[in-house]
C-alpha cells in the first residue's frame, strides 16, 4: 500500500465516506483506518440532516439534536482525536434539496418532500458556522447545480439551471464577508435562546464578527455582552443578488432581535474609549 507522502506530496489523500461507528451500506466504520494513518491525509464525511427517510426523505434543520447529524460528526471528530491525532476531517457532502417542482404523484417519488429554497439557503450557511465551531477543516456542499427534478438529490444545486438560488447568494454573502477570518469561540449556543459565534480577523486591527442566529425562532431577544465594542454595522443573510442587508446595529446595552436567517455583526477590534 503506497504511504500518503509518496507520489505528490501536495495531493491529499482522503478516506471513503468514513463515520465514527459501524460501517453500513453507505460508508465504512472509522476503526478500519485504525494504524493506517500513514497512508491517508483527510477523513471524510458525508451527512445529511434527515428527519424521515425512505420514501419521504424529510431533511431538518441542522441544529436538531433528534437527527444524527452534527451527532455523526463530531462522533467522527471524537473518533480521530483519540486514534488519529491531527488528521483534518472534512465533510465532502451535505445540503439540502429544494425544487420548484411536484414529484410525480403515481411515480417512484410521489412521497418525497423537499425543503423551501430559504430553508436550503439558511441551513446551508448555518450548517458552515457549526462546523467551523466544531473544528471541520473544509467543507463541500452537495452540489453545485440540479435540474430541478423533485427527487433525492437531484434538487440540491447552489444553483438551478445555472440559475443562481437563494441559497447561491447566502452563501457568496458568508464568503465574502468571512474570507479573512477564523472562527474563535462560542459566545452563545443554546437550542432555547440561540446561537453567537465570534469570527476574529487574520489581520491585526481589523473588525470582530459575531454570528448569530435562533435556530427555529423569528425576532427572537438575545440579550448582548459587548464588553464596551461598539457594533459597526450589522448585516443579514440575503437571499437575492440585489437584497438590502444592512440592519439597525444594537446597543451597547441593548438585545439582538435573532432569526433563522443568520446576522453577522461588526464589532470593533478594542474596546471604545468613549
Amino acid at each position: 500500500m503506497t504511504k500518503a507522502s509518496e507520489g505528490n506530496p501536495k495531493m491529499k489523500i482522503a478516506t471513503c465516506n468514513v463515520e465514527g461507528g459501524k460501517s453500513d451500506r453507505y460508508w465504512k466504520g472509522a476503526e478500519l483506518f485504525r494504524n493506517l494513518g500513514s497512508h491517508y491525509d483527510v477523513l471524510q464525511i458525508h451527512r445529511y440532516a434527515i428527519a424521515e427517510q425512505w420514501p419521504v426523505w424529510r431533511r431538518t434543520y441542522p441544529e436538531n439534536p433528534k437527527v444524527p447529524y452534527l451527532s455523526a460528526i463530531q462522533d467522527l471528530i471524537d473518533w480521530r482525536n483519540a486514534h488519529a491525532a491531527g488528521k483534518p476531517v472534512w465533510v465532502t457532502e451535505f445540503g439540502w434539496d429544494a425544487s420548484s417542482k411536484t414529484p410525480d404523484p403515481k411515480g417512484e417519488w410521489a412521497k418525497w418532500q423537499d425543503s423551501t429554497d430559504e430553508e436550503q439557503a439558511r441551513w446551508l450557511v448555518r450548517s458552515f458556522f457549526l462546523f467551523a465551531e466544531m473544528g471541520v477543516d473544509k467543507a463541500f456542499v452537495y452540489f453545485f447545480n440540479d435540474e430541478d427534478e423533485a427527487k433525492l438529490h437531484a434538487a440540491s444545486g447552489l444553483t438551478r439551471h445555472y440559475q443562481p438560488k437563494p441559497a447561491y447568494h447566502a452563501v457568496a454573502w458568508m464568503l465574502r464577508s468571512l474570507e479573512n477570518y477564523r472562527f474563535t469561540k462560542a459566545v452563545k449556543k443554546s437550542l432555547d435562546d440561540g446561537y453567537v459565534f465570534e469570527f476574529t480577523p487574520e489581520k491585526a486591527g481589523e473588525p470582530i464578527i459575531w454570528a448569530a442566529w435562533h435556530p427555529t425562532k423569528e425576532a427572537h431577544p438575545l440579550p448582548l455582552d459587548l464588553a464596551g465594542k461598539k457594533v459597526l454595522r450589522q448585516e443579514r443573510m440575503p437571499l437575492a443578488k440585489d437584497e438590502p442587508t444592512a440592519t439597525a446595529a444594537p446597543e451597547a446595552s441593548g438585545a439582538l432581535k435573532v432569526g433563522e436567517r443568520p446576522s453577522l455583526l461588526w464589532l470593533e477590534a478594542s474596546p471604545s474609549s468613549s
